[in-house]
């Protein structure tokens, strides 16, 4: 288990982390979120031994991190950090060196997720040849090159396409399963939402959300009904007391309201439509709670 409790971080008078505690169990993928200089990056670097907490604690499996349980992380950072004039081979080989493994161990290691990701071919390669996806690439295969216990992936799937964000997540879920702790961050909420099951909201460096991801849905009382039918009465609609705002996107209709209770009056609205072959209602995405939660105390 990792176990975040009542880290702080001050560079002198700026406090970039402020009291901030959290768990994530083996074979959990946990959400760290929040807008730019919100603290994240501070507090991974704190996670991985490079800073020291101001105060508070920070372990995995209840022993401090240090130098002596660093091969056992794994950090995919959102600034590309290979040493691009290497080959890939020579990338995983000093990487995969640093921590420890046996040449032949890298070696397969590399042949198998180069496969995973259709790139045998770039093996000898240099890194600075590579377009800007297949780099994104190499790095994720470096960050799991050792089969961490620990593993960090600060936004993942930059520069990727929907193929390669898939073969990523198959990874990311494989690895799970098999118990690694993964803390994952994005500014893309659809792929929090795929993944974590508990998350954190940081602002200023000061949680401002955070729990089981379906418990925060739960408990956030507005909800969007998913619509399709011809010739709806938005006029109607609109004067329903607790209807928030009306999306009329170009393959279905978007109700926001303000609870459940109002379900039932735009149902009887919409049911007087023609052709009505959808009408479900669905909990706030991640993505408009978190721009609620945080938008209204970022411009305090």
């Amino acid at each position: 288990m990792l176990k975040v409790n009542n880290i702080t971080k001050y560079y002198g008078d700026f406090l970039a982390v402020d009291h901030l505690s959290f768990e994530v169990k083996k074979g959990e993928i946990f959400g760290l979120l929040g807008v730019n200089g919100a603290g994240k990056t501070t507090t991974f670097r704190m996670i991985i031994g490079l800073l020291e907490p101001t105060s508070g604690t920070i372990t995995l499996n209840n022993k401090p991190i240090d130098y002596s349980i660093t091969d056992k992380i794994g950090f995919l950072t959102e600034e590309r950090s290979l040493l691009t004039k290497l080959t890939v081979k020579e990338q995983a080989i000093y990487y995969g060196t640093l921590k420890g493994m046996p040449k032949n161990i890298i070696l397969d290691k590399l042949d198998y997720y180069l496969n995973r990701f259709h790139m045998l071919e770039y093996k000898d390669r240099k890194i600075k040849e590579l377009s800007k996806g297949n780099q994104q690439k190499i790095q994720f295969v470096m960050a799991i090159l050792n089969d961490p216990e620990l593993l960090i992936l600060d936004e993942p799937f930059s520069g990727l396409d929907p193929l390669n964000v898939q073969l990523f997540m198959d990874i990311i879920t494989e690895l799970k399963n098999k118990g690694t702790i993964i803390i994952f961050s994005s500014h893309r909420m659809e792929h929090v939402e795929m993944f974590c099951e508990k998350l954190v909201v940081l602002l200023k460096g000061k949680s401002v959300l955070s729990g089981n991801l379906l418990q925060i849905k739960k408990d956030y009382c507005k909800k969007n009904i998913h619509i399709v039918a011809e010739n709806v009465n938005f006029d109607d609609l609109q004067k329903v007391n607790g209807v928030l705002d009306i999306i009329q996107n170009p393959n279905e209709i978007i109700v926001k309201i303000e609870n459940h209770d109002i379900v039932k009056e735009v149902f009887e609205i919409i049911k007087q439509s023609t052709d009505v072959s959808k009408f479900v209602v669905e909990d706030a995405t991640l993505n408009e709670i978190f721009l609620e939660k945080v938008g209204v105390l970022y411009d305090k």
